[in-house]
């Protein structure tokens, strides 16, 4: 049996915090396959929105790009999560990492810019949901129409939310099955038309490379979101490792098959490879039974893309109050066990933002994500050489000066990313990060005159912080019992 051993200076901390522990372990928790789905979510959700990277670059670029891409960026990404995410197995995630290694102001920032990165990354959904529909019906396509519409879609998932991750992680899977299934039909049925030649089409002269980068960056980023809900998931430290795995290998075939197919099946004109011509290409394969089913993946995947992104950023917020970031009410749960406060502040702002234009919104959320990423590579570094004894049930297997290596090509592409932005966004990210800071001041003002309150807890402590275990199967993780030694 595994042994896990608890320090508490009295018996009112330890009678205190084995209440915490038997309220928490009441709460039903999130088991590996919805995990997969919700990472698969967060950081894809099917070919939906790589149109842009073949109008950008050509059907060579577009494929190297989701080929090479993964090895420079998604594998270091995901190994910093899998390692940070079961050593503080925490709600709040990449919050609580920041936090213990440069302090809460850091840590702080760091939720803020993932948390604004998160909601304008949630508006894209409703833009590409609608994208595909106006197609159907092309009243949806502007005007009082489609502005309702936008508000129905973000209403209606925002109260899925509420009801429970749980409902959350079963609609993924379900949603995440349906909606794959077509592009795995349009891929076999353009095998007969494939001419590989067709693959090899590059016009190096006219390349988008602004919308061609931030095109790969946003359909393979986002690893680490899935670190905010580490609390409700049920064995985060083996959980997580395999998740991220399963999720990786199929986010690979998900992009890189069906682009295979749509470049490889037909003549390649760069200026229709809009958002929703896919859909277009499946109708050419398969008449109109095949385009309207892509079409109704198309639209599901926006709907599992939206719950999950809005599912891990209702839950940062949860758990910057959980650590004293922010103020204790943003801590409050509903009778559905979901965070109210996160849910409706995350709702909210992605209705704000789902009117932008795509390209601006993904330029917007990818300038933020990277300064956040470039904080957040920094703390798992610093951690590494300030706790290299700490326990962590995974472990990226290389030394420090290892991981500085593994860290130096995804810090200079976000680095390349960020120089892309264009004057507009360097604008949103500056007010961003000003108003962030600003908020900082005044949060840490109210706290030092009690006017709100706070959890009183600190952020360098987490779950595993004071806690030796030694895992040995998942059948004695769940009959690990905390023994109390006394003087």
């Amino acid at each position: 049996m595994a042994n896990v051993q608890l320090s508490c200076e009295d018996d009112d901390n330890f009678e205190e915090a084995a209440l915490s522990n038997s309220n928490e372990s009441q709460r039903p928790k999130l088991s590996i396959l919805p995990l997969v789905f919700l990472i698969f979510y967060e950081v894809s959700g099917g070919p939906i929105g790589t149109e842009d990277s073949v109008k950008a670059g050509g059907p060579l670029l577009a494929l190297l790009g989701f080929l090479l891409f993964p090895f420079v960026w998604s594998i270091p990404e995901a190994l910093l999560t899998a390692e940070m995410a079961t050593t503080y197995p925490d709600n709040g995630g990449y919050v609580v990492w920041t936090a213990a290694a440069f302090g809460p102001f850091w840590g702080f920032l760091q939720g803020w810019w993932k948390w604004v990165s998160g909601v304008i990354n949630n508006a894209t959904y409703p833009i590409l949901c609608f994208d595909y529909l106006e197609s159907m019906l092309s009243v949806l396509a502007a005007g009082t129409t489609r502005v309702l519409g936008l508000v129905a879609f973000t209403g209606i998932l925002t109260y899925l939310n509420y009801r429970g991750l749980n409902i959350v992680g079963w609609a993924a899977v379900c949603l995440g099955i349906f909606s794959l299934l077509p592009f795995i039909v349009m891929t076999v049925l353009a095998v007969p038309r494939l001419k590989p030649k067709r693959w090899l089409m590059m016009e190096i002269d006219d390349v988008n490379w602004r919308n061609y980068f931030n095109t790969l960056f946003w359909n393979l980023n986002f690893w680490d979101n899935a670190s905010t809900l580490a609390g409700e998931v049920e064995l985060p430290q083996k959980a997580f490792p395999e998740a991220l795995l399963a999720a990786g290998i199929l986010v690979c075939f998900c992009y890189i098959l069906p682009l295979l197919a749509g470049t490889g099946a037909f003549e390649v004109v760069r200026s229709n490879w809009d958002n929703g011509y896919l859909a277009v290409l499946a109708g050419q394969l398969g008449s109109v039974w095949l385009k309207s089913w892509v079409e109704a993946g198309a639209i599901l995947s926006c709907v599992g893309l939206f719950v999950a992104q809005m599912s891990s950023s209702s839950f940062q917020i949860l758990g910057m109050a959980e650590i004293g970031s922010l103020p204790a009410f943003a801590n409050y749960r509903s009778r559905h066990n979901t965070p109210t406060v996160g849910i409706l502040l995350s709702g909210f702002g992605a209705l704000l933002l789902s009117f932008m234009t795509f390209q601006d919104v993904i330029q917007s959320a990818n300038a933020l994500y990277s300064c956040g990423m470039l904080l957040e590579f920094a703390a798992f570094i610093w951690l590494r050489v300030k706790e290299p004894h700490r326990f962590r049930p995974f472990r990226v297997p290389l030394n420090t000066f290892g991981v500085c290596l593994m860290c130096v090509l995804p810090c200079i592409l976000l680095l390349f990313v960020m120089t892309l932005s264009s004057v507009k966004v360097i604008f949103v990210t500056c007010v961003t990060t000003f108003t962030g800071l600003v908020l900082y001041i005044c949060l840490d003002y109210s706290k030092k005159n009690k006017w709100m309150k706070f959890a009183a807890v600190d952020p360098d402590s987490s779950s595993t912080k004071d806690v030796s275990v030694d895992i040995q199967s998942s059948d004695e993780v769940k009959e690990a019992t905390f023994l109390l030694h006394s003087d």
